[in-house]
């Protein structure tokens, strides 16, 4: 006979029973169950030229348990919106992204992980070869996230050359990859341990194929990567936090989809997402306020008491984390800066100009539009002023919003 334990909530006894297999558990088999009938996917590394993620051809269709009308409505994936029946890019462009969307997976996994703080830790080459030891310095995590990304654009086969934040180089990949990636692969990644949003920023352009086939690799692969972000054919940025968002573009709107952790899809949940034409928040570090130059200063001194073309007041909104103040800011409308030379435009500013232009808002330097800007250097930095299209005109009016002075911040 089985002998009684006390329960501690209703200090009653109650016999112990023998512990069910999953399968036969019978709260599992009920059809009241959210966990009944869950479809079950992995992450595997994609073959070349396959996109991932395919689900298994045996796994219910019905994708993620939920209640109601809900569960009998088809949800779009990103594959879905990027084939026949949505934006119908080229097969070439879906695999690509296919292979992108793994990597941020990868990465989102990593990011979550309870075990990512000790990456690196005694390790004395974690962080061998590193040409930017500082405030800038990357993280262990850094490191391994843009190996994932250089993996997964590699495995593709789509992609002639690449350009990273943590590479010095460009890196040119094959010679019949119809495609340029470049890419910042964890901004935001020294807020990794308090646990604030980071994000991945990518663009995507055609290969130059008008280049001299005698040309040096190294020089073919600068070239490319140093293109106009008017020739960005695509964009995109992943949100790790809360949730996991992937904000896209592929010249036809911005979209946002979700990541449903229940089947590995990226749902589409923020369709032909348009900023606020004017919004209330600015996002900028208000501690450098004396640094700035009298334009920005005199700008933000008039919208947060309400006398500027809107007459409501303004609230700040910072994080510290570009690509989590960007997306805030492409919901809600308003602007989000740095007046410092400090973001790189290759591989942040141009991507997030052409996500935010897509969604119908502006992207300048303060002075011209970022997307007419020609880089001549990789890791060229530059003042950053995205959002909606009336507060962004509104501060260029002022002028004198560049902060020229940099006095070396340590945070």
């Amino acid at each position: 006979m089985q002998s009684p334990v006390v329960c501690p909530r209703f200090n009653s006894h109650h016999k112990t029973s023998p512990i069910l297999p999953l399968h036969s558990h019978p709260i599992r088999n009920s059809k009241l169950s959210p966990l009944a009938n869950r479809p079950t996917w992995q992450l595997t590394t994609p073959s070349r030229g396959v996109a991932p993620f395919a689900m298994d051809s045996s796994a219910p269709t019905a994708g993620v348990a939920l209640a109601g009308r809900a569960r009998e409505r088809r949800l779009r994936t990103l594959m879905d919106y990027l084939g026949k029946e949505g934006a119908d890019v080229a097969d070439d462009m879906a695999i690509l992204f296919g292979h992108l969307q793994y990597a941020c997976k990868r990465i989102a996994a990593l990011v979550a992980s309870p075990w990512n703080s000790a990456l690196g830790e005694g390790d004395p080459h974690a962080l061998a070869g590193v040409s930017n030891p500082g405030r800038d310095a990357p993280k262990p995590l850094d490191i391994v996230s843009n190996d994932i990304i250089k993996s997964s654009l590699q495995s593709s086969g789509k992609v002639a050359a690449i350009a990273s934040e943590e590479d010095d180089l460009p890196l040119w990949l094959r010679n019949d990859g119809p495609y340029v990636v470049v890419f910042d692969p964890l901004d935001g990644s020294r807020n990794i341990d308090a646990s604030i949003p980071t994000g991945t920023i990518f663009g995507i352009y055609h290969c130059l194929e008008e280049l001299d086939d005698n040309m040096p690799i190294e020089e073919k692969a600068l070239v490319n990567v140093l293109q106009s972000g008017s020739r960005l054919v695509a964009a995109g940025y992943v949100l790790y936090s809360s949730a996991t968002i992937l904000c896209i573009s592929v010249g036809s709107g911005t979209q946002g989809f979700t990541l449903d952790h229940s089947t590995g899809e990226f749902v589409l949940t923020h369709p032909n997402i348009v900023i606020p034409s004017r919004g209330q928040i600015y996002s900028v570090n208000d501690a450098r306020y004396f640094d700035w130059p009298e334009g920005l200063r005199r700008y933000i001194d008039t919208i947060r008491q309400g006398k500027g073309r809107n007459p409501k007041k303004y609230s700040a909104r910072y994080i510290c984390s570009l690509v989590a103040d960007f997306h805030r800011t492409l919901l809600y409308g308003g602007i989000a800066m740095n007046p410092r030379n400090h973001l790189r435009l290759v591989y942040e500013a141009n991507p997030l100009s052409f996500l935010v232009e897509q969604a119908r808002g502006n992207g300048t330097d303060g002075k011209q539009r970022i997307l007419g800007i020609q880089p001549v250097e990789l890791h060229q930095r530059l003042p950053l002023f995205l959002g909606s299209s009336e507060d962004i005109l509104e501060l260029e009016s002022y002028g004198d919003i560049q902060q020229l002075v940099n006095p070396g911040y340590n945070i």
